[in-house]
């Protein structure tokens, strides 16, 4: 078959898409319109995941050539494209532009998404607690840096809920104005990432360079910018957002470098047959009362995927995970046990095992 023959095709599919594309939008008007007439949230997590899964399952048996990582970027644009057609929403994250929560937000609401960028974990959840932002997207952990404390207290002080969680592998590449690297007199970034891509500076003498922390990679690639003796430790996207060419990629000393992230919002999850639930939980202060109210779980045969301690205020919580919703009997009939000693935060697709 000849090249023009092809594309003559091609083209006729794209037309076809295009007709498709618009028909799935009017249907998508439809909801919208029965949704406002019921205060429904626009965005529910466990209808996509269900129409991922069925999409997948029909690729497969149809021995269709996607991939399902293809099948999810392809939809879950779309699906980003059907909720501003929907209702648009505003998602507050924590900025600015370009950091790696922005890039969470938009692997999560896509590239058309209206987005605020706030200045600090606590901003973003006022902002949805006052109705300002519908969703708020912040970091909860990392594989290296453990767990993000201001987002554990404000998950105690607000309520709000968990609706999803987003991981995300961070990479840092190493950008300069400069003509060389051995022109670099300053080298920008967050206090983290010095110490994320320690090995990197070492290997290329630049470990006696002055290293100047501030509050984003982001903001590293902005002052780096407009320096030409300095450089950046910073995201791929951020070194792009401010034209800062890119010397060297993926500098990191550990590839498995992951940050997860969740979505906050005011409404709670129905169950998606694959769900993960988080709660904290203040426990009495007596020999025994974490084991014991560990072993009912072991008992109900709940898998606990995460523990982790903290202090809130002076206090001692727990933050635990678990898989399951909490609409399931065995969650049920813990929740009801220890009522007072749980604060429920979210049951959500769950996206993987652990950071």
């Amino acid at each position: 078959m000849e090249l023009k023959t092809l594309r003559r095709s091609i083209d006729a599919v794209d037309n076809q898409l295009l007709d498709l594309f618009n028909q799935r939008m009017r249907y998508v008007q439809q909801v919208g319109e029965l949704k406002n007439t019921t205060g429904a949230p626009i965005y529910r997590p466990e209808r996509e995941q269900e129409i991922l899964r069925r999409l997948k399952e029909r690729n497969r048996a149809t021995g269709g050539l996607l991939s399902d990582r293809a099948i999810e970027a392809l939809f879950l644009e779309l699906f980003a494209v059907a909720r501003n057609f929907e209702l648009p929403e505003q998602i507050a994250f924590l900025g600015p532009e370009a950091s790696f929560t922005h890039q969470a937000a938009e692997s999560k609401f896509g590239a058309l998404g209206s987005y605020i960028s706030i200045g600090s974990i606590k901003g973003v959840f006022r902002e949805v607690d006052r109705g300002q932002a519908k969703f708020g997207v912040v970091p909860i952990e990392n594989s290296f840096n453990g767990i993000v404390s201001d987002t554990i207290s404000c998950l105690s002080d607000y309520d709000l809920k968990i609706v999803a969680e987003v991981m995300i592998n961070i990479h840092h590449v190493f950008a300069t104005r400069a003509e060389n690297i051995r022109s670099v007199k300053r080298i920008y970034s967050k206090d983290i990432a010095f110490g994320q891509c320690r090995q990197f500076l070492e290997d290329f003498g630049l470990d006696e360079v002055e290293q100047i922390p501030v509050d984003s990679t982001a903001k590293a690639a902005q002052l780096a910018a407009g320096d030409p003796e300095a450089a950046a430790i910073c995201a791929e996207v951020a070194a792009r957002m401010y034209a800062l060419p890119i010397f060297y990629s993926n500098i990191e000393d550990q590839g498995n470098n992951r940050t997860r992230f969740f979505v906050i919002s005011d409404f709670e999850n129905s169950p998606s047959g694959n769900d993960k639930t988080t709660i904290l939980v203040r426990l009495p202060n007596r020999p025994g009362a974490l084991v014991d109210f560990l072993i009912d779980f072991r008992d109900a045969g709940i898998d606990l995927t995460k523990i982790k301690s903290h202090i809130v205020e002076g206090i001692s919580i727990f933050f635990i995970e678990c898989d399951g919703h909490k609409e399931d009997e065995k969650i049920k009939t813990i929740f009801a046990r220890h009522n007072e000693a749980i604060k429920f935060l979210g049951s959500y697709v769950k996206e993987a095992d652990d950071v």
